[in-house]
């Protein structure tokens, strides 16, 4: 029973290996997967907006980079402004190979800054109301011999 199903387990973990069920389940074009990385980049710019707080970093398929801002989304393509020179530079959607953005709105800037401040709001009371630990006896002084009736109060006496 045991050599069966180990049998049965190794056979099916070699067709789902196997390369013409991979290419079976991916089976989009080249073509096809440019036009869904297109479309999925025109919705994440859409999404950014433009101005100074669209930050972005955007890599071509020429493998060309850009890092700056979004000054202006259009139909077919948007413009991103570098970062330190200002320079603008016009990006079709289809030449995107991926794109990484943040833009967050004020709502967002503020949850954020209240979280911190509850955050440090309840770390330091958690540190205020701690109680102070009473000092016990000496763990340095052990004494082996005595008994615990003629031990004195600061240290660990054993017999």
């Amino acid at each position: 029973m045991k050599k069966t199903l180990s049998l049965a387990l190794g056979l099916l973990l070699l067709y789902s290996l196997s390369p013409g069920r991979r290419s079976a389940a991916n089976g989009l074009s080249e073509k096809e997967k440019k036009t869904q990385v297109s479309q999925r980049v025109k919705a994440e710019v859409r999404h950014l907006g433009a101005g100074k707080s669209s930050a972005v970093r955007v890599v071509l398929y020429d493998k060309t980079k850009y890092q700056g801002h979004i000054t202006e989304v259009g139909e077919e393509f948007f413009v991103v402004a570098d970062a330190k020179t200002g320079r603008t530079a016009p990006i079709a959607y289809s030449e995107v190979k991926g794109i990484k953005g943040n833009n967050f709105s004020t709502g967002a800037k503020i949850g954020i800054g209240l979280g911190a401040a509850a955050a440090a709001a309840i770390i330091i009371g958690v540190i205020r109301g701690r109680p102070r630990e009473e000092k016990g006896p000496e763990t340095g002084c052990k004494l082996s011999g005595v008994s615990p009736e003629n031990c004195p109060d600061t240290c660990i006496c054993a017999l």
